[in-house]
């Protein structure tokens, strides 16, 4: 069985999207219609906007969500038998299972990014990753550093390689301490906030506010959510698990595992680069791993669907 898998922030680059854009009318329309609805053209910033302003978190989140779900919107979604995202990408994955509509998850995401964004400025903290540690030795590291402020683990990301996050000084302690508990190398992220940690506690209410005032549906196929690593169809429960993923950690080594163990053997990234397709193959080397970024792959699959 298949998976589409969808990336979150950090995945974003120069250029993103345009040969979708030019080379796909279908893919042009949503992304003209995403212009409107925001009242600004993210499209000029994915494709001729500089690294600086791409990585700012309130352009980085519609941008990365409209290539994803651009290219994903060319595909046959028949046999897809599972989707997920990481943080931003459960939005995608959402909005490609049908919970959300198009016009929906993109205010959502574009709301999103301003809120983590507004809340990392009022909170200012940073994250880091630590790579080389057991689940068990980071929540030792953790509990070492605590009494320097707020801090704990973002982003299970895959075997040994985990993600933390939380206020600056215990940041840098855990990352000072780290080498000494066993970590393979600890190093600070450049970010705007510390993502995924009670220090996003101010965009909490007013996402769940704003999740509120749009419909959420079941979803026609399981969206593995990243709160909970379990598949979700329900409507009220997927709408409780985004706004817990605000300050939760993202579980994006398990809910692999709970997809595999459902029974899928193939995933395929839709979005821009391939940090995803790095993850599960380090999560499980046993099933296939592949990716559609550009319109080369786009056409590439379509190709391959018209032959079988």
């Amino acid at each position: 069985m298949k998976a589409f898998v969808f990336p979150g922030q950090g995945s974003q680059y120069c250029g993103m999207a345009e040969d979708i854009f030019q080379q796909y009318p279908e893919a042009r329309n949503l992304m003209e219609r995403a212009n409107e609805i925001l009242g600004y053209s993210i499209t000029d910033i994915m494709f001729n906007g500089s690294e600086e302003v791409l990585r700012e978190t309130r352009y980085t989140q519609p941008a990365i969500f409209l290539h994803s779900i651009c290219a994903a919107t060319l595909l046959s979604s028949t046999d897809v038998a599972m989707t997920a995202g990481h943080s931003l990408g459960e939005y995608t994955a959402l909005c490609f299972a049908g919970a959300m509509c198009f016009e929906d998850a993109l205010r959502i995401v574009s709301k999103r990014g301003e809120l983590m964004q507004n809340a990392g400025t009022l909170n200012p903290g940073t994250m880091a990753a630590i790579i080389g540690m057991s689940n068990d030795a980071l929540e030792d590291l953790l509990a070492e550093t605590r009494a320097s402020g707020v801090v704990q683990a973002a982003n299970f990301n895959s075997p040994g390689q985990i993600v933390i996050s939380g206020e600056i000084g215990a940041v840098r302690k855990a990352v000072e301490l780290a080498p000494s508990m066993g970590a393979r190398m600890a190093k600070e992220l450049v970010v705007s906030g510390a993502f995924h940690s009670p220090l996003m506690k101010p965009a909490e209410e007013e996402l769940k506010a704003s999740l509120d005032e749009i419909t959420i549906n079941n979803s026609r196929i399981p969206v593995c959510m990243n709160v909970v690593a379990q598949p979700i169809t329900m409507a009220d429960e997927i709408r409780k698990n985004l706004v817990l993923q605000l300050t939760s950690s993202v579980r994006w080594a398990q809910s692999v595992e709970a997809m595999i163990a459902e029974g899928i053997t193939s995933f395929i990234e839709i979005g821009p680069q391939k940090v995803l397709q790095g993850l599960v193959k380090r999560i499980d080397r046993s099933v296939t791993i592949s990716g559609i970024d550009n319109a080369n792959q786009v056409a590439q699959c379509l190709a391959t669907k018209q032959e079988q």
